[in-house]
């Protein structure tokens, strides 16, 4: 095993077709704003489902940042749905382990799921407010370094600057 391959698309996550869809959620599991929100809405109720009951079992107190959890994709075009927390970004303190994370847990997860084809958003780039070059560099590397079975990571970015910021990382 070794990282999977690396492919950018300028698009909307939710009209991705893969093997799993990550969703950059919240610690409580039921949606929000961002990513998130719109994965909760386009995949229809049995996400909201399915994170209620991961909340009414190993889950109580939600999900950890930097960890991740799979449940089914809904209506999405995906088989599953990969939930981690990405850190908030603070000028005071390094929280860029934890973001580095969330692409190795969801890859983690990705393995014991059987998914190919994994689409990532830009964890933590936006309300979080990490900056979208440095996201995009710990993103890259943190897959591009990744021992997975994963063979496409593709990352979704929705607007020009995101696109801009992941591919200048990825030459």
């Amino acid at each position: 095993m070794t990282g999977p391959a690396v492919t950018l698309v300028r698009d909307d996550i939710t009209d991705q077709h893969a093997d799993a869809i990550v969703n950059a959620a919240n610690s409580s599991l039921l949606g929000g704003g961002g990513v998130d929100g719109a994965i909760h809405r386009r995949g229809g109720p049995e996400i909201l489902a399915a994170c209620r009951a991961l909340r009414a079992s190993h889950y109580g107190k939600g999900l950890a940042t930097g960890q991740a959890v799979a449940t089914t994709a809904g209506r999405l075009h995906a088989d599953h749905v990969i939930h981690t927390v990405g850190p908030v970004h603070s000028r005071e303190e390094d929280r860029s382990a934890l973001l580095a994370s969330c692409y190795r847990e969801a890859l983690r997860v990705a393995d014991e799921l059987g998914a190919r084809t994994v689409a990532f958003p830009a964890i933590s780039a936006g309300i979080y407010g990490w900056p979208v070059d440095d996201a995009a560099r710990i993103a890259l590397a943190t897959v591009r370094a990744a021992d997975t079975s994963v063979t496409e990571a593709r990352f979704v970015l929705l607007d020009e600057a995101a696109y801009a910021a992941f591919a200048a990382h990825l030459d």
